[in-house]
């Protein structure tokens, strides 16, 4: 009878642990290229990604740059370039949007009013940079409501109650053409203008 010799089996458990002894780590450059080539990669991934901003159809935009301020020009509708970080670009809606505005008032003869007005206005495209530098990108809450008060205040104290209702038309028209020149010193412009009440 022939022995055989029998070897004792190894565990896979065993075997792995001595395929993780034999296994041989990667020289140093070529870690090191691989983190290189990972972080520069990103970094062009992320540069590049950030570099375009697009403006939508009835809008425009305004360039911050981090260290200049707000640049001079309007970028027109379309996808632009920016460098990221140091530039931001601020979109403004410049379509004609309406506003509802109720003013409590005097008339002439000291009978309280109560006009509610409808305004339908839009920022001048070309002074975008003077809006936002002065009046911020919420220019609309800011100026309207004061300008309309104030202006229908001024219209509606030189007439009487009465002349209210019967000259509609006239004071309605006085109050366009002060609202268009008070809008014009904010850089907003009136597209349309209605008594409502």
């Amino acid at each position: 009878m022939l022995f055989r010799s029998r070897r004792p089996r190894v565990p896979e458990r065993t075997a792995t642990m001595q395929a993780m002894r034999n296994f041989k780590m990667p020289s140093p450059d070529i870690v090191s290229g691989v983190i290189q080539t990972v972080v520069y990669g990103g970094a062009a991934t992320y540069g590049l990604y950030n570099s375009f901003f697009n403006v939508e159809g009835g809008h425009r935009a305004v360039m911050f740059h981090r260290f200049g301020g707000v640049q001079q020009g309007v970028r027109a509708e379309g996808t632009h370039l920016m460098v990221p970080w140091f530039q931001r670009p601020i979109v403004y809606d410049v379509r004609a949007r309406p506003r509802i505005i109720q003013a409590m008032t005097g008339s002439h003869d000291l009978q309280m009013v109560n006009i509610q007005l409808r305004v339908l206005f839009y920022p001048n495209k070309e002074e975008l940079p003077w809006i936002y530098t002065r009046l911020g990108h919420n220019y609309d809450d800011r100026v309207l409501p004061s300008i309309v008060n104030e202006v229908t205040k001024a219209v509606v104290a030189r007439y009487n109650a009465s002349d209210l209702l019967t000259k509609r038309e006239v004071v309605s028209n006085e109050i366009r053409n002060a609202l268009t020149q008070r809008m014009a010193e904010f850089r907003i412009l009136l597209d349309d203008f209605m008594l409502t009440q």
